[in-house]
């Protein structure tokens, strides 16, 4: 019976592991292609909204 090649079992894991990361790299890379001001209708900017601004604020209303 042949013995096991370790080695070769860990580059397995070694290359399996750094596909799963570029292709995480890859997808976070494809979502952030719009530019600042472009961003699509329901997604965020990553600007925070003024105090007034925020829908449902009655703080004028005090």
């Amino acid at each position: 019976m042949a013995t096991p090649n370790y080695g070769y079992e860990k580059r397995q894991r070694e290359l399996a592991k750094k596909k799963k990361k570029e292709e995480k790299l890859r997808a976070k890379a494809a979502g952030r292609q719009h530019p600042e001001g472009d961003a699509p209708e329901g997604q965020d900017d990553g600007k925070p909204e003024a105090p007034g601004d925020a829908p449902g604020s009655d703080s004028a209303a005090d």
